[in-house]
């Protein structure tokens, strides 16, 4: 019995992981339409030697999609409008805590997967939500209204600054890295 088909599953496995990983996606959602296309060519591809004994002609197949996939990337970096034909555009789909039926008939989206996807973000209500935008990945991103933001650091100081007067540290525990020993002894008497 012909045991090289082993060999070169193996061998085959390995080169696609190899490529796939050159091509620098990490997951399926963060794939364009050309890139999945390519990648679904690539595992057809992978899988036709076992069967046929052409392994050199599988490996190249699968390194011309990649260079195919740098190439149509590369234009799509340098000519806005093929990018735009081929991924496509993000379309406001919520605006002022509001769908917009003809976008979400534009892009093919129910209000119950937006939900989903609201729900997922952790947004408790549509009217939280300023500005809603379907990317060209399927992902939606939200701008809130300023009462619905998360408190980030710069907005604590703020109200903090307003209530109580911030003294600078008086002994930061890196000073004594900068200077190369303590300030000031912390027990003298064991100075």
């Amino acid at each position: 019995m012909d045991l090289q088909w082993i060999w070169k599953s193996a061998l085959l496995v390995v080169i696609g992981m190899i490529l796939l990983r050159a091509a620098g996606r990490k997951s399926i959602s963060q794939m364009s339409v050309v890139t999945t296309v390519i990648m679904i060519s690539i595992g057809t591809t992978i899988v036709q030697p076992i069967a046929n004994h052409h392994l050199s002609i599988a490996i190249g197949s699968a390194s011309v999609f990649i260079v195919t996939l740098f190439v149509i990337e590369y234009l799509e970096m340098k000519f806005d409008w093929l990018e735009r034909l081929l991924n496509g555009r993000a379309q406001v789909v919520i605006e002022n805590g509001q769908f917009l039926p003809e976008s979400m008939r534009k892009m093919r989206v129910t209000a119950d997967k937006l939900e989903m996807q609201l729900r997922q973000q952790g947004i408790r209500s549509l009217s939280d939500v300023q500005l809603g935008t379907l990317e060209s990945n399927g992902q939606l991103a939200c701008e809130l209204v300023p009462h619905a933001r998360p408190v980030t650091l710069g907005d604590l100081e703020l109200l903090l600054a307003k209530h109580l007067p911030l003294q600078a540290d008086q002994d930061p525990l890196f000073q004594e890295v900068r200077i190369g020993r303590h300030a000031k002894p912390d027990f003298p008497e064991l100075q």
